[in-house]
C-alpha cells in the first residue's frame, strides 16, 4: 500500500512560480514511476509530468521548458518546479505512483492540491 500526499499549492500571478510536492509512504517509492497530473474544472485530467525509477522523465507539450519533475528516493518525495505559470496552468495537481508487483501494474493517488494562476 501506497499513500500519496500533495503539497505546495496555492494562488500565484501569471509569470509566478510554485513548487508542488508529494509525500510517499511505503516501501515502493523508489520502484516506482511517478508522475503529476491536473484536472482543470469541466476538463478531464490530463498528464503533467512523469519521471520512471531511474529517473527518464516526459512532459505535456503545453509545460514543456516551463516544469521540472524531480524525485528524492531517499525522501520518498516527488516535485515538480512550476515556472512562469499562466492562467490555463490552474487546476487540481494530483501525483500518482505506478507500481510493478509482478503480477499487475498498480496506481496510487494523491488527494490533489489546488493551483489557480491569476491573470
Amino acid at each position: 500500500q501506497v499513500q500519496l500526499v500533495e503539497s505546495g499549492g496555492g494562488l500565484v500571478q501569471a509569470g509566478g512560480s510554485l513548487r508542488l510536492s508529494c509525500a510517499a509512504s511505503g516501501s515502493i517509492f523508489s520502484r516506482s514511476a511517478m508522475g503529476w497530473y491536473r484536472q482543470a474544472p469541466g476538463k478531464q485530467r490530463e498528464l503533467v509530468a512523469t519521471i520512471t525509477s531511474g529517473g527518464m522523465t516526459n512532459y505535456a507539450d503545453s509545460v514543456k521548458g516551463r516544469f521540472t519533475i524531480s524525485r528524492d528516493n531517499a525522501k520518498n518525495a516527488l516535485y515538480l518546479q512550476m515556472n512562469n505559470l499562466k492562467p490555463e496552468d490552474t487546476a487540481v495537481y494530483s501525483c500518482k505512483a505506478t507500481y510493478n508487483n509482478g503480477i499487475a501494474l498498480r496506481d496510487y493517488w494523491g488527494q490533489g492540491t489546488q493551483v489557480t494562476v491569476s491573470s
